[in-house]
């Protein structure tokens, strides 16, 4: 049986999706992020409550969008047809508030977001843009259909991704990946990929580089979980980070590098009125 009920939790408004025992909450307010995706009860992402609530915080937890960014940039600024804009890191699409455009429970459980550029937007990102994210859950799989969609002049670049937390005190990840080599952003190195994902001594994030099949695998060892990520062949690398002491593991999908605003080179353009058009999967198992 599909359900939708709206909840309020310290003012803010929670939208919990529920298919039999799997559910996704949505807080369109705070990034229009998913704070929580459980299975038959068994709860998939990490959440700190505190960075929630703090609405000038960034929430650590959940699935939080990265748009129109995905990662940093150098001196926190880049250069755009000769004027400078700075922006904070991974974007502003997860500190906005999204609008909810429709609910549904006939024939899918699903939620439709939506992002658009105003005045504060075009002081760091001079585009005037529609963003709308449909997240849509089914048994023990969500799907976010995102569109991109450019309603300026010229074109407009960007290099979207996604930042989930996976709940698990393991620092150690096997990934079923064809990718055959990773950047280190600890030392700026690429090395050979085996498999196997150390993140238990690292202050920076690892990137899976040359994945040809646009899927990867990994178990999350004390639930016993197999969580399976698909996404569209705009996103290039798969990113893996985490914090000392906290019981996650970031696997992220980001359309380009780091700094990318700045070099430059694997920017995705979008002509006037043009739209982006893809997905991002998440199956627990």
């Amino acid at each position: 049986m599909y359900s939708i009920q709206e909840l309020m939790d310290e003012g803010l408004k929670i939208y919990e999706l529920r298919d039999g025992d799997s559910y996704i909450k949505v807080v369109p307010e705070r990034g229009g992020i998913i704070t929580e995706f459980g299975i038959s009860g068994t709860e998939i992402l990490y959440l700190n409550r505190e960075t929630l609530l703090d609405r000038e915080a960034n929430i650590r937890g959940g699935i939080p969008i990265l748009f129109p960014i995905s990662g940093q940039l150098q001196k926190g600024e880049y250069e755009l047809q000769g004027n400078t804009y700075k922006m904070k890191n991974h974007g502003f699409a997860r500190n906005m508030p999204w609008e909810v455009v429709k609910t549904s429970t006939e024939g899918e459980l699903s939620i439709t977001l939506r992002l658009e550029s105003n005045e504060e937007t075009r002081k760091s990102y001079p585009f005037d843009f529609e963003v709308v994210f449909k997240y849509i859950l089914k048994e023990n799989t969500l799907y976010i259909e995102q569109d991109y969609k450019n309603l300026s002049e010229l074109e407009m670049p960007f290099y979207a991704g996604f930042h989930p937390y996976f709940k698990t005190s393991k620092k150690v990840l096997t990934i079923e990946s064809d990718a055959k080599t990773y950047l280190d952003y600890n030392d700026n190195q690429e090395k050979i990929f085996k498999g196997i994902i150390d993140l238990s001594d690292k202050k920076e994030s690892l990137m899976l580089l040359d994945t040809v099949k646009n899927e990867v695998q990994f178990k999350l060892e004390e639930t016993n979980k197999l969580v399976s990520l698909e996404y569209g062949k705009e996103f290039n690398y798969i990113v893996c980070w985490t914090e000392h002491g906290k019981e996650f593991v970031c696997v992220e999908p980001w359309m380009a590098k780091t700094y990318e605003m700045n070099q430059k080179e694997e920017l995705v353009y979008l002509k006037p009125n043009e739209s982006l058009t893809t997905f991002f999967q998440i199956k627990v198992e």
